[in-house]
């Protein structure tokens, strides 16, 4: 399972615990002697949110690098398992949540190994088919009832984000054409609102989160951001992964009209933005990724 970039959420201050292979091990020995006798190895480069050991063959352990990961290994426990059996590709199935324990301060997840590569705009970006297999994804998580599985957390909105988004949108001021980022944020604060019923949106669809197998598509991960809300927010794929040719493919298989796909441009800007501002200097692989996208939405 290759890691997340953490290209869509914010940075994260406050409590940073340690995290080594040594500590994963005991917690695993502690609490999953079952699992004692596999091989552990830290998978690097770890995503923004979790560190990640491959355990075993089949299975991985993430542990919450920092407060805004938390509850997602409770939320990926109770909603997985029935998305794996609807969803058209792969998706990390929780098999067991582990305890605070040994100066280690929050609940952590042990999952299916996913083999793969992440996507990359190289090998997916001017691809049809990639379009079409994720609009098929975001269809098919979207005819799921939100709550199905219990009360789904209600996800943000735009305007939720508005001093996020200005705040780092200062940040990159000389990088960017903050003339246009700020027509673009203001147009997507304005644009009509979404009409239908909040649908399940993935959150966090981005480059990052997709594995690719054979030059395939074959999983996405990292359902922390799962939620209820406005589809647009799964739009910025295509401004993190697609070509122009192959945004517009996507755009007609799902059939976003233009309020919908300016909202999914404001999506695309602020969490570039955003990260961006958090990750960029300490980061040249997220610093990249999240200028293309930036550039992507703007265009």
């Amino acid at each position: 399972m290759a890691t997340a970039q953490g290209t869509s959420g914010a940075g994260h201050s406050g409590e940073r615990p340690f995290i080594d292979t040594a500590l994963v091990r005991d917690l695993l020995d502690r609490q999953f002697p079952q699992w004692s006798r596999l091989p552990l190895t830290r998978v690097e480069p770890g995503g923004s949110d979790h560190v990640i050991h491959r355990l075993g063959d089949e299975l991985a352990v993430r542990l919450p690098r920092h407060s805004g990961a938390l509850g997602q290994a409770e939320k990926e426990r109770d909603r997985l398992p029935d998305l794996a059996r609807r969803l058209p590709l792969a998706v990390p199935v929780p098999v067991a949540v582990g305890r605070p324990a040994l100066g280690y301060p929050w609940p952590w997840a042990v999952t299916r190994w996913l083999d793969g590569e992440v996507a990359t705009v190289e090998g997916l970006g001017d691809s049809s088919a990639a379009a079409l297999e994720l609009a098929a994804f975001l269809r098919a998580l979207q005819s799921v009832d939100p709550h199905a599985a219990g009360p789904a957390e209600v996800r943000e909105t735009l305007a939720d984000r508005d001093a996020a988004t200005r705040a780092a949108l200062a940040r990159a001021v000389g990088t960017f054409d903050a003339g246009a980022m700020t027509a673009l944020w203001d147009a997507a604060l304005a644009a009509p609102a979404w009409s239908g019923p909040p649908v399940l949106c993935h959150g966090d669809f981005h480059t990052g989160n997709l594995l690719t197998r054979g030059g395939r598509l074959s999983a996405v991960i990292d359902f922390g951001s799962l939620g209820a809300g406005d589809p647009a927010v799964d739009l910025m794929i295509a401004f993190t992964l697609l070509s122009p040719r192959c945004a517009a493919v996507f755009r007609g298989a799902l059939g976003a009209d233009d309020a919908t796909w300016l909202r999914g441009r404001g999506w695309a800007l602020t969490s570039g933005l955003i990260a961006w501002a958090a990750y960029a200097a300490a980061s040249p692989r997220i610093a990249a990724a999240t200028t293309r996208q930036i550039r992507a939405a703007l265009d």
